[in-house]
């Protein structure tokens, strides 16, 4: 009995370690096949970092304005008679744009007319007189003056019936009225914009230390985002002032609009042209990670391999980095993290201060 219990132990020893040497073996054979996995290949995009020529500029936001623009007003009192024009209607200088009642002026200024010939004719008189020798010196001359008053108020009528139209001072589109007929007016009443938006007047701030780069006649490059700057024109004004409380220089340009892209009022981005600079490193924007340690690309580069197969190559070898190393045929290639600093943006690209230098493959994607 006791013999067979102790076989029994036995045979239950042999098969409980048989189980835990087994588990043992398979846990370090899965370990080992995992260790010695090769890493499956990445397919990626990558472009070569080459030196090439940045454009610097000054970039700033504006406002578009047209360069002839006006709200047009009226300068007397008065009842709406007729409107001589509709929305977005285009408009030749001297056209008639609106007209107001002026009864009233025309009876004064047939009156001032009337009192304008009889007095031009009691001045003739009084020459006549006076050449034969039966009229006095200062008939003629107060008949002279009351000649010229006469004649002065006739101008005075002109103008204020005059006043009782608008008519375009330039060429343009106009807007909407802003009046209906029958409608009384006081002085300064606006009745509808007009803008001529051939050319637009581009009015923006620069920081005082961008002043030194501005210049009149620089060229300027406009458009509605950073990236669509599609209107090109020509610096014209420089403010010679800066404002002490914000410390920005105004400078004025202006563009031509050929297809009226740009609006009246509208927020537009500049950017003023400085001369090109050689051998500036940049990178797509988009190839750049930011992090809270920096910004930073990966780079493909080759595998830097243990310390114990670099000694065994050759001081010659060991003593070269491995950022410089050119890839042999067959040597695997890997993605490594190189942090950078950056410069001036512009275009979707930015400028690399540090950390690459030319030749560096860098992944844009994958």
């Amino acid at each position: 009995m006791i013999k067979r219990l102790i076989l029994a132990i036995i045979f239950l020893v042999i098969v409980v370690g048989g189980l835990v040497g087994f588990n043992l073996f398979r846990s370090q054979a899965i370990k080992d096949f995992f260790a010695n996995m090769q890493q499956p290949a990445q397919t990626v995009s990558t472009v070569t970092v080459e030196p090439g020529v940045w454009k610097p500029g000054v970039e700033a936001i504006g406002t578009a304005n047209a360069l002839n623009g006006v709200d047009l007003t009226v300068q007397l009192d008065g009842v709406v008679q007729k409107i001589n024009f509709k929305a977005n209607q285009e408009v030749k200088e001297g056209a008639l744009l609106l007209q107001m009642e002026d009864s009233i002026q025309k009876a004064d200024l047939a009156a001032a007319e009337a009192e304008a010939v009889l007095a031009q004719q009691n001045l003739k008189r009084a020459d006549t007189l006076r050449t034969r020798g039966v009229g006095a010196v200062s008939n003629v001359d107060t008949t002279a003056s009351a000649s010229d008053a006469a004649s002065a108020r006739v101008e005075k009528m002109r103008a204020t019936l005059a006043q009782k139209s608008v008519k375009a001072p330039f060429s343009g589109v106009i807007g909407i009225s802003k009046v209906d007929l029958g409608q009384y007016l006081t002085p300064g009443t606006v009745i509808a914009t007009l803008q001529n938006t051939d050319v637009m007047r581009i009015d923006f701030t620069v920081p005082e230390q961008s002043l030194a780069s501005i210049k009149l006649g620089q060229t300027v490059k406009v458009g509605s985002t950073a990236d669509a700057l599609d209107f090109t024109g020509k610096i014209v004004g420089i403010d010679p002032k800066i404002d002490p409380a914000t410390r920005l220089v105004s400078v004025r340009a202006e563009v031509q609009n050929p297809d009226h892209k740009l609006t009246p009022g509208q927020f537009v981005q500049v950017r003023v042209e400085l001369p090109e600079e050689d051998n500036v490193i940049a990178l797509p924007q988009t190839t750049i990670i930011s992090s809270l340690y920096g910004d930073y690309v990966y780079a493909v580069r080759p595998e830097q391999k243990p310390e114990g197969a670099k000694a065994a190559e050759g001081d010659s070898t060991a003593k070269a980095p491995a950022a410089d190393a050119k890839p042999e045929e067959g040597e695997k290639q890997v993605a490594q993290q190189v942090f950078i600093k950056l410069g001036r943006r512009y275009s979707g690209l930015v400028e690399v201060t540090s950390g690459l230098k030319a030749g560096d493959i860098i992944i844009t994607a994958g």
